[in-house]
């Protein structure tokens, strides 16, 4: 770019006029530094790019000093230069009377050049080099901006296009006839459906504030929140659930609800999609049917009468949890109710209307004992009906009754069932239908219960039945059957009377099946299971059956009696639901659980029959990659593809399954020799490693398989996945795209790794850390300046642990967190007590790992907190971090040593030259140290490249205002070497190994230490 050149001429002797020439440059500077400040800050907080070129021009000639700046764009077709902003100084400044010099200085824009920055002043040598670069330096900084706004916008434009297609989505789901919601990770309703809203009976405003777990029947909640932990722990990734909900109104609904996860692109969960069906009519027919079983069970097995009006009375009340049931019997006299049944009810309310004599008027169940007719009052306090029990009926709570007669056979009234609510109302179908399915129920069961009518209601069960009947000598012959029978199989009774039961044998069960039938029969009297039967046509079906004994008085079997139902819709019902779940809904591979019992099946034939089995475990290789750049539908393609080809590689008689990601497994079983696995894998490899071409991309996908052998390496499921895993985990440390077998070696490894893993979680409690202080000295003046925080585990059974060896697990398990905590801590601790015992500060380093970096639980503001409580000085806390956490560093990263930055804690880049080495993150991070990596010093005496390399770095930061630490400095050769090319600081055995803090802090008070706070950089200062 061009700028204006600059005059030398002969060293002049100090002046004065010199000295008032210095302090002028030295303003000058001050001044250009305040504009580029408030340049940048304004940069920072600008959100249009209309407003950045005048801003810059007049803050340049407000702060800068400048009597003129202009910023000139290039015309597109003409490139001629024209003038976008300016500023220039007021009328009230004074004026220099000289022609004014202009420098101007190139704005890149996407890395082209876009605009001019021209800059006017008095001075003819105003623009020296200094000048020149900060301007350069500002320039490159709007450039930065300018591609900013470019990436803002064509975010935008992106947002836009993902509003289009959530438009086609929003109207499939706001036209859903079930209730379609999104729930976030905090259980609240992100976004609800009409249908939704409707289901539930609130408006999406008043859902926005209520977290699904509030809506969720108390009774489901458990499950409910099970499932839910699991779908956001990422165990699973959908799942179907039949539970309750509680209507704004107070009314529960019974509801379908299917969940599927969304997750963001680390895995996390984002939230899930809820699809609600009202099922409430189908489980209300459910409830009523299962209690109508219940009860003729009872019946079937001689219970007594009141226990199965109970029953019946609790079943009623589970249905609809707000009512109260009473069961009312005529006495003798057929004139008068007393009570049989009424849990729920006030003792003094019962005994209140105990005797009472029916006639029409009186109450509900008075009248419809009287009437035989159901008697429906929606208002106790207002029916003329409840004018003689109106104050016991409030007094009890009660506000509506509805009274069903309970009529015998013979159409005679037995008493009455009733239902009481606590607020005004009439019944809905669904009550109604209770109301008769109840009452029928009941005379069913009193008819059985008495002595006159026990015959009908063995006929009423046996010929009106919906279940299919047999009855069986003590010999299991036929004796009889019913009409469902006959209805359900299509054999009459006059084909099967005196025949065994086994004409409808479907020959699905073998002996011993039928042997554990007989056993518990004849131990307990019942049984009761799923059997497959054939009907006379040849049909095939499954049957829930109940088999019962019927015992004479002298305790000998009598007959045996059978009830059977229809399954088949069930069953149906539930191979889907097994399908479900125990299958892949992608590849349509055996998922995890599937998997794991065919290889508990295959273990158990090893072990019956003597052979051997291999297991496989199949990882993709940077499968991640693709889904990253190319899509998720891209990968779940790839997935596809990779399960079809990893089914063409085995038998028939094999098991490819998808453990769940990119991992598969693959059971061989029946191998003759252990060779033919790895020919297996081998095919595997090759068959995987050839191209996919998917939506017309090339894509390359390798694996990595690890294998292990039943019973060679284990017989336990769990021990022969983890030996697989283990196996195929040293493939990929090998390279990848390749097959490595299980070794005890590699247990051996796991179980420490897991074993420190453990211990490590309790180490901080117990505390077995500790930290040790490696001084850092100033090789000029042989002083010790600064130290560095070096954790240390002494483990109370296997003693003294690496750091090299424990580290990489605890970043691992995200342990790091705390434990980088209690190092922060205690280092600042330490400077506090350091600085009391001398009297003045002294900085100590703390590493921060990378993973400890980038985790959101990283909380720099309490570090911060608690520096200012034990009253340190942020300035005495150096922080180091790898080169690699700021290539591509994110915004959080960005922050986070911004923060570092504006509380005054220094930043050193660790190890710095042996990894990526970016020289860029130095301009564009606060960098204020460097801390040469020991490789370089280690050979320095014999490798003049490593001392080349070394003294480069020196010079570029110091270049930079950057101080410099050598590391590992262990002779006195390599200190003076490092001095000569003019290294800051020197860190090593020459001067010290790292100390316990009790022996280093003897160390500090004995040492001569520097007595200058720690340096900055040339632009902090």
């Amino acid at each position: 770019m061009p700028t204006m050149g600059h005059k030398s001429g002969a060293k002049a002797p100090t002046t004065q006029a010199s000295l008032v020439s210095a302090d002028r440059g030295i303003y000058k500077q001050a001044q250009l530094y305040r504009a580029f400040s408030e340049v940048s800050q304004a940069i920072l907080r600008m959100q249009s790019e209309k407003k950045l070129f005048p801003l810059v021009c007049t803050k340049v000639v407000e702060y800068g000093g400048v009597s003129k700046a202009q910023i000139k764009l290039a015309h597109p077709q003409s490139r001629h230069l024209k003038p976008k902003a300016q500023a220039q100084r007021s009328q009230d400044q004074p004026e220099d009377t000289k022609q004014p010099t202009c420098s101007d200085f190139s704005i890149l824009r996407g890395g082209n050049p876009y605009a001019i920055l021209s800059v006017y002043h008095e001075e003819e040598d105003f623009f020296d080099p200094d000048t020149c670069d900060l301007f350069d330096r500002l320039c490159r900084d709007l450039s930065f901006a300018l591609d900013s706004f470019d990436q803002e916008q064509e975010h935008r434009k992106t947002l836009k296009t993902l509003k289009a297609n959530e438009g086609r989505f929003r109207a499939y789901f706001e036209q859903s006839m079930f209730g379609m919601a999104t729930i976030g990770a905090d259980k609240h309703w992100i976004e609800v459906n009409q249908a939704c809203c409707d289901l539930l009976g609130y408006t999406s405003e008043e859902l926005a504030s209520i977290t699904g777990t509030e809506l969720t029947h108390p009774d489901d909640r458990a499950t409910s929140k099970i499932y839910a932990r699991q779908l956001a722990e990422g165990s699973i990734d959908s799942y179907i659930l039949e539970k309750r909900y509680i209507r704004k109104s107070g009314e529960v609904i019974d509801a379908l609800t299917a969940a599927r996860s969304v997750r963001n692109p680390d895995g996390s969960f984002a939230y899930a999609v809820i699809l609600i069906e009202d099922i409430t009519l189908r489980k209300m027919a459910e409830r009523r049917e299962q209690m109508r079983r219940q009860a003729l069970e009872m019946v079937a097995r001689g219970v007594a009468l009141e226990k199965i009006m109970l029953q019946i009375i609790q079943a009623a009340e589970e249905i609809y949890p707000d009512a109260m049931c009473s069961i009312l019997l005529l006495d003798k006299s057929g004139e008068r109710l007393v009570t049989g049944v009424a849990p729920s009810l006030p003792d003094f309310y019962s005994q209140a209307i105990l005797g009472v004599r029916i006639g029409e008027g009186v109450g509900s169940c008075g009248t419809a004992a009287f009437t035989g007719k159901r008697t429906i009052v929606e208002d106790i306090a207002s029916h003329p009906y409840w004018s003689d029990y109106k104050q016991v009926a409030l007094k009890a709570g009660l506000a509506a009754s509805w009274s069903e007669p309970i009529l015998a056979a013979s159409g005679k009234v037995l008493g009455t069932f009733a239902i009481y609510r606590r607020k005004p109302g009439s019944p809905d179908d669904q009550e109604i239908a209770l109301i008769e399915s109840v009452a029928i129920l009941i005379s069913i069961v009193i008819e059985r219960a008495r002595t006159q009518q026990e015959l009908h209601l063995a006929a009423s069960i046996y010929n009106n039945s919906w279940e299919a009947v047999m009855v069986a000598a003590p010999d299991n012959t036929i004796v009889t059957v019913n009409p469902a029978f006959t209805r359900i199989t299509g054999y009459s009774l006059e084909d099967v009377r005196g025949k065994n039961p086994s004409i409808l044998s479907s020959a699905r069960h073998d002996r011993s099946f039928f042997d554990r039938m007989w056993q518990k029969i004849n131990e307990s009297g019942s049984w009761q299971g799923e059997i497959w039967n054939r009907r006379k046509n040849g049909e095939t079906f499954p049957q829930w059956l109940n088999i019962n004994t019927i015992h004479g008085e002298d305790g000998e079997v009598q007959h045996y009696v059978a009830m059977g139902w229809d399954i088949s819709h069930k069953i149906r019902s539930d191979e889907l639901i097994w399908r479900q779940a125990n299958y892949d809904f992608l590849t349509d591979l055996p998922n995890r659980y599937m998997f794991q019992d065919r290889l508990e099946q295959e273990i158990r034939a090893v072990q019956r029959e003597g052979s051997r089995l291999a297991l496989l475990f199949i990882d993709l290789d940077h499968f991640k990659d693709v889904n990253d750049t190319l899509g998720h539908p891209v990968g779940d393609q790839l997935l596809i593809e990779a399960a079809e080809r990893l089914n063409r590689c085995v038998r028939g008689s094999d098991t490819v399954a998808r453990m769940g990601g990119d991992e598969f497994t693959v059971i061989l079983r029946d191998l003759a020799h252990a060779i033919d696995a790895e020919t297996v894998a081998e095919q595997i490899i090759s068959e995987l490693a050839l191209p996919y071409i998917i939506n017309n991309e090339t894509i390359y996908a390798t694996a990595s398989i690890g294998i292990t052998f039943c019973p060679d390496d284990a017989t336990d499921v769990d021990q022969l996945i983890s030996n697989a895993d283990q196996a195929m985990y040293a493939s990929k440390s090998a390279g990848r795209n390749r097959t490595s077998y299980f070794t005890r070696a590699l247990q051996d490894s796991a179980k420490n790794r897991l074993a420190l893993i453990n211990d490590m979680r309790e180490a901080i409690q117990k505390q077995q850390f500790e930290l040790h202080y490696q001084p850092v000295f100033e090789l000029s003046s042989g002083k010790m300046a600064k130290a560095e925080a070096l954790i240390r585990w002494n483990h109370p059974e296997r003693g003294l642990i690496s750091p090299v060896e424990f580290i990489p697990l605890a970043e691992e398990t995200g342990l790091i967190v705390s434990i980088g905590d209690w190092v922060f801590r205690e280092s600042s601790t330490a400077a506090r007590r350091w600085q009391k015992q001398r009297g003045q500060g002294f900085q100590v380093a703390v590493n921060i790992s990378p993973a400890q970096f980038q985790s959101d639980a990283l909380r720099i503001d309490d570090w911060l907190s608690y520096m200012d409580s034990i009253g340190l000085d942020e300035q005495w806390i150096t922080i180091e971090i790898t080169e690699g956490l700021l290539l591509n560093a994110s915004k959080d990263v960005k922050h986070k040593l911004l923060q570092f930055r504006d509380a005054g804690i220094q930043v050193a880049i660790d190890d710095f030259g042996v990894g990526y080495s970016a020289l860029s993150y130095l301009r564009r991070f606060d960098i204020d140290i460097l801390k040469i990596d020991q490789s370089f010093i280690r050979n320095m005496e014999n490798e003049p490249n490593d001392l080349a390399l070394s003294e480069a770095i020196v010079v570029m930061a110091h270049k930079l205002g950057l101080k410099v630490i050598a590391e590992g400095v262990e002779t006195e050769a390599q200190r003076q070497m490092l001095l000569d090319i003019g290294c800051d600081y020197g860190q090593g055995y020459l001067f010290s190994r790292p100390l316990p803090a009790i022996e280093f802090e003897k160390f500090l008070l004995s040492s001569k230490t520097t007595n200058s706070k720690p340096a900055k950089s040339v632009l902090q200062e």
